[in-house]
Order: structure tokens, then C-alpha cells, then sequence
């Protein structure tokens, strides 16, 4: 059944080529008789094209003489037309060094005389021929280059064929997405054009892509389909390479008479149409299988065809070729971008000009109108004296507010602190009382010579004085925060433990607040994400913020406690009139787990009153305030926010009215 299909093929692929070589007769027939004119050119160019995808070799012969006519005639679209689809019939004859060349020579043309779409045309086929060659970081340059400028034509062969060759570059790149995103536009662009060699080539791509992700059934699917599209189409040029690829799959599925059977067609259909890059990877996939199945005279003889192919292609003649055109390329570059800067510098040049001409009219009517503005000048320096002296009173005033604020907060950090340091003192008298009469037993049982009690009691004396030292340490430290926290801020980012820093001044807070009003009481809540780890802040700054927002929260549902009605006792549902105090401070690390980047979350709750909607938007106004008269300075909230935005975070405010306020301060973790 194989064998008749491929019958068939063959009957209709001879049919085709018949009704070709009619109508390539009935050209030559004209050219006979054509004068040498551009009709002459134009059938030349005609035929060449009829030959292009059966002999790429007799398609070169006859565009050449059309491209040695134009040049006679100076028929530069003649010439343009010739040397792109010379350099075209080159590449499928695998002479890459003359394909680029006219390729190049004709882009250089396309571009003088501002023809667009023939300069996308050119730089397709460059990017495809170092495609081939296996450069695609360069013919990806050249392919997207293309697609820019097609993005103002309606879909047509030639956008289809530039989407498609981006996808192989990205897929030979190992960028499959990429590769599969731009096939199938183009692919479906396929809908809008008639093109039986692109309807084949794209789906060996595609199938090219599922390949490289060993996606055995995709990439069979898609090489069948191309397969029975060339066979149906009579379409040749990709009969080769659709049969090589079928031939490579089925080789690394290790079903090697399937892949001799698809090796052995494409090289018979690429010497067919003398695609010299197929017949080489056809001939060496055969030495490889040939070998495999120990018939070595059949793998001798593909191996010397497949090294004299690999010669043609790639021998150091076209290699020395193809150096010395891209280093013509890279110099044609290098004087193209030499002329864009010679022609900016001239742009600016007139520019400066004018600018200058503009520059001296201005000059003299800014002199004509001198003296008038002297006088107005005087007045505006008073003027501004005036103003400089009034902003340097309030600047003063200014910072005279924030020390204010300042001692504010500190004021009420003191009986906080008070009560903090009298803790450590305590453990610190003792101890020492302790030691004293360990000192005196240690006496009395050395004098006695009892060694073993001696030995204890030093021992404990020891455990002693290590506590003494823990606990002065203790009192240091508070004592080191307290002026740290009222002195000047050094405005010196430093790693600092913000778990610690809440932790600290809530416990200050509710101490300091404990010490002026007895009767006050609150239940404090934490949780601490230990994940956060130190972060570069200012302490003092943050502290101040985290202490005010504290502050604000104990005197908010302190305020509240004092508003509800006491307590029914004794009779049923009083617990309805029972309120509890509660600020909660939580910490949380927004972002990744561990490493850089996100940011860093502490939250100051209550269970407060809340705020009303109608000054929700004032509270980080200066000066304003919902305390009392003489209770609040309203630059709190106001100092707190500038603090949070000097270190690149934000502070938010939720509230929801009879229910609480949550403070949210975001902070970046670097």
C-alpha cells in the first residue's frame, strides 16, 4: 500500500512537473523575440521563478541574466527583483555566502529608494540564511526586524513565512514558548493566504518544536500532516525536509527500518531538487544506520557523499567566504551608523543655531525692558527677605514642636521606665544581700577547713554575681533606650530587631500609663512573625512611631472603658455591659520566605471607639487632633507618617466606628 501511494505521487509529480516545463516553453518562447528592454528582464525573472522550488540551479542561471541586463539598463527594480531571488535560489542550493551577498546588496537598494516592504522581504531571507547557518541570535535580529515593518501590511506570504522562521530561530534558541507562540500565528494565518510550501512548512516546524520536547505523538502528528499536504499539493521543496525529519524522529525511537525507509526518500527527493543541506543530512543519518545494521559498503558510500555535500556547503573556501561578507556586513554597519551620526550631529547643529538666534532675540528684549524689571526686582528681593525671615521662624517653631513632641512621648516613656529599671534593681539588692551572708558562712567554714562547703558556697556566690551582672545589664539597657529615644536622631540606617522594638515599647507604654492613672488596665496582645529578622531602619525614628501609635491606641480604649455604664451587679445579662481593653501588635513578612525583597507589616490594634469617617482623612494632618485641649499636640500621627515615607514604606489606617482602629505600618525589608 506504501508503495502505490508513493506511485501515485510520483505520477502526479511528473504530471506537475510536465505543465510546468509547458509553460516555462511558452516563456522561453517569448524571450526569443523580446528586445533588451525590462520586458526582456521581467521574463527572465519569470522564468527563474517557475524554477525556483524544482532547479534552484537553472532559476539562478536565468536571474543572473536578468540581473546583468538591469544593471545595463540601470533598472534598479530589475536589479533589486534579481538579486532576491538569486540570493534565494542560492540559499536552497546551500550557497550561503552568495545568498547573503545579494541579500545584503539588495536591502542596501530597497532602503534608497524607501521600498519597505522589499526591505522586509530581504531581511527575512538574511535572517533565514543565518538561520540555516546556525547563527539565530543573528537571524532573529534580522527575522524581528522584518516583522516590524510588516506590522503595516494586511497578512501575505511573506509576514506568514517571517512568523514562521522566528518560531524555528526561538526553537533552536530552546525558548519552545516563544517558539510555539509565533508558529501559530502563523499558522493560523494560513487561513488567509494560499500557499501549499507554507501550509508544509509550518507544520514541520511545529512538529520541530514537539521533537526537541521529546513529544513523540505531537511532533508525528504535525510531520504527517506536512507530509500529506506536500504529497496532495504536488508541493517539493519540503518533501525532503519533512521525510529527513520523520527519518531523525523515528531514528531516536530506535525503529530503524522506518527511519532508513523516510532517510532514503529524502535523500532521493532533495537530489531531486539539489537541496544540497538535505542530501547532507540525509546521506549522514543513512551512514548511521547503514552501520547500525552492519551493511558497511552502503554506509562507505553515503559517508563519501555525505562529506563531499558537507564540503560544498561548509569547506574552508565558503567558510573564508562567509567571514569575509559578515565582516563586509559588520563595516556596511558601521558606515550606515556613521551616517545617521554624521546626519543627528547636523540636526543638532541647526538646532543649536536656532536656539541661539531665539537666545539673542530674547537677549535684547530681556535688555530693552531692563531697567523697569530692576525696580520690580528690588521690590520681590524685599519681598522675599520678608518671606525667607518668616520661614526660617517657622522652620524654628517647627522644630521646636517636634521637641516638643518629642519630650511628649518621653515624658510618658518615664514612669514606664521607672517601673522597667526598678526590676532589675531589685534582683540586684537582693543578690547582693544574698552574697553577703554567703560571704560570711564562706568565712566561718574556711576558718573551720570544711573545703567541700567552702567549694559550694563560692559556687553559689558565682551563680550570684553572674545574676547581678544579667540584671545590670538589664537596667543598662533601658537606660540606653530612654536616652536613645530622646536624643537627636542620627538619621543612620541600622539593622535592628523590630519584633524586639515592638515587644520593648509596649511594655513602656502600658507601664508609663500604669504609673500615672492606677485604674487604668488594658490586656496587651502579640504576635511576632520570627521570620523577619533584623531590617535596616532608623530605631529612634520607628520607635517613635510604633510608641505614638501604642499611645494612641491605650488612651483610645482606655477612653472608651470610661464611657460604658458600670456594671449591673447581681442581675441577669450583665455581662453585656462588660468591656475588656485589648491592643494587639502583630508583626508579619509580606513577600518571599527568605532572601531579598517584600516588605515587612506591623499592625497597632484596638478595640476602641474607633474613628469617624468624616476626619478619617484629616488624622495625618499636622495639628490635628480629637484629644482634648492640652492633651495633644495633633503632630503625632503627622511626624509618624513623614518618619514611615522617609524610609520608603506607607502607614495605613482600617477602622470600622464603635468597633477599633488598626494602624498598619508597611516598611521595605532592605
Amino acid at each position: 500500500m506504501k508503495y502505490f501511494l508513493y506511485l501515485i505521487f510520483f505520477v502526479s509529480f511528473y504530471s506537475q512537473v510536465n505543465a510546468q516545463n509547458s509553460k516555462t516553453d511558452s516563456l522561453k518562447l517569448l524571450l526569443e523575440k523580446a528586445p533588451k528592454d525590462t520586458n526582456r528582464v521581467k521574463l527572465l525573472l519569470e522564468i527563474g521563478r517557475q524554477y525556483y522550488f524544482v532547479k534552484p540551479d537553472t532559476s539562478i542561471h536565468y536571474t543572473k541574466m536578468a540581473l546583468q541586463l538591469s544593471r545595463s539598463l540601470q533598472y534598479t527594480k530589475g536589479v533589486i527583483s534579481s538579486l532576491s531571488l538569486a540570493g534565494e535560489a542560492a540559499r536552497l542550493l546551500g550557497d550561503y555566502p552568495t545568498s547573503l551577498k545579494m541579500q545584503l546588496e539588495a536591502l542596501e537598494l530597497n532602503k534608497k529608494i524607501k521600498n519597505s516592504f522589499g526591505e522586509a522581504s530581504n531581511l527575512c531571507f538574511t535572517g533565514v540564511t543565518y538561520n540555516e547557518l546556525k547563527e539565530y541570535r543573528q537571524g532573529l535580529n534580522y527575522l524581528l526586524s522584518a516583522n516590524f515593518i510588516l506590522q503595516n501590511f494586511p497578512v501575505n506570504d511573506l509576514g506568514v513565512f517571517v512568523l514562521t522562521n522566528i518560531g524555528i530561530a526561538y526553537t533552536y534558541l530552546k525558548n519552545a514558548d516563544s517558539a510555539l507562540y509565533y508558529l501559530r500565528m502563523g499558522y493560523d494565518n494560513l487561513k488567509h493566504i494560499s500557499h501549499p510550501q507554507l501550509e508544509s512548512y509550518i507544520p514541520i516546524s511545529i512538529g520541530n518544536v514537539y521533537a526537541g520536547l521529546r513529544n513523540k505523538d505531537s511532533a508525528l502528528f504535525y510531520y504527517h500532516k506536512a507530509l500529506q499536504n506536500s504529497r496532495s499539493s504536488n508541493e517539493t521543496i519540503n518533501l525532503s525536509r519533512v521525510q529527513q525529519k520523520l527519518a531523525e524522529l523515528y531514528e531516536s525511537a530506535q525503529q530503524y527500518d522506518s527511519s532508513m525507509f523516510y532517510a532514503r526518500r529524502a535523500f532521493e527527493d532533495g537530489n531531486r531538487t539539489n537541496q544540497k543541506i538535505f542530501i547532507m543530512e540525509s546521506s549522514s543519518l543513512l551512514v548511521k544506520l547503514f552501520r547500525k545494521a552492519n551493511r558497511l559498503d552502503s554506509a562507505f558510500y553515503y559517508e563519501g557523499i555525505a562529506a563531499g555535500t558537507k564540503e560544498s556547503l561548509f569547506g574552508p573556501e565558503k567558510f573564508k567566504q562567509l567571514q569575509l561578507l559578515m565582516l563586509e556586513e559588520q563595516q556596511q554597519q558601521q558606515r550606515t551608523e556613521q551616517e545617521q551620526e554624521k546626519f543627528r550631529n547636523k540636526i543638532k547643529y541647526i538646532a543649536l543655531l536656532s536656539v541661539l538666534g531665539i537666545s539673542l532675540l530674547i537677549a535684547f528684549i530681556l535688555l530693552r525692558n531692563n531697567r523697569q524689571k530692576q525696580k520690580t526686582n528690588m521690590l520681590l528681593q524685599e519681598q522675599k527677605n520678608k518671606i525667607e525671615h518668616t520661614l526660617d521662624e517657622l522652620k524654628l517653631t517647627q522644630k521646636q514642636l517636634i521637641q516638643s513632641e518629642k519630650m511628649a512621648s518621653l515624658g510618658e516613656l518615664t514612669a514606664g521606665i521607672a517601673h522597667e529599671i526598678q526590676n532589675p534593681l531589685n534582683f540586684v539588692n537582693n543578690f547582693s544581700e544574698v552574697n553577703d551572708e554567703l560571704l560570711k558562712e564562706l568565712k566561718e567554714q574556711a576558718e573551720k577547713g570544711n573545703l567541700e562547703e567552702v567549694k559550694a558556697i563560692a559556687k553559689d556566690i558565682a551563680f550570684n554575681s553572674e545574676k547581678i551582672n544579667h540584671h545590670g545589664k538589664r537596667a543598662d539597657a533601658i537606660v540606653k533606650g530612654m536616652l536613645q529615644h530622646s536624643r537627636s536622631s542620627s538619621g543612620v540606617k541600622e539593622p535592628t530587631d523590630i519584633n524586639a522594638l515592638c515587644d520593648e515599647y509596649l511594655r513602656l507604654a502600658y507601664h508609663g500609663l500604669r504609673a500615672k492613672d492606677k485604674s487604668f488596665n488594658a490586656t496587651t496582645k502579640t504576635d511576632f512573625d520570627n521570620i523577619i529578622g533584623k531590617i535596616n531602619v532608623v530605631p529612634q525614628d520607628i520607635g517613635r512611631v510604633i510608641l505614638n501609635l501604642i499611645n494612641n491606641a491605650f488612651y483610645t480604649v482606655d477612653e472608651k472603658k470610661k464611657s460604658m455604664p458600670p456594671s449591673p451587679k447581681g442581675e441577669e445579662g450583665a455581662a453585656s455591659f462588660n468591656y475588656e481593653p485589648v491592643v494587639t501588635v502583630t508583626t508579619k513578612r509580606l513577600g518571599p520566605p527568605s532572601g531579598d525583597g517584600g516588605k515587612i507589616e506591623i499592625r497597632v490594634a484596638d478595640n476602641g471607639n474607633g474613628i469617624p469617617p468624616k476626619v478619617v482623612d484629616k488624622i495625618f494632618q499636622p495639628f490635628f487632633t480629637t484629644k482634648p485641649t492640652g492633651q495633644g499636640t495633633g503632630l503625632g500621627l503627622s511626624l509618624s507618617y513623614d518618619i514611615v515615607k522617609a524610609h520608603g514604606g506607607e502607614i495605613k489606617v482600617e477602622t470600622k466606628e464603635n468597633e477599633g482602629t488598626a494602624f498598619i505600618i508597611q516598611l521595605p525589608m532592605s
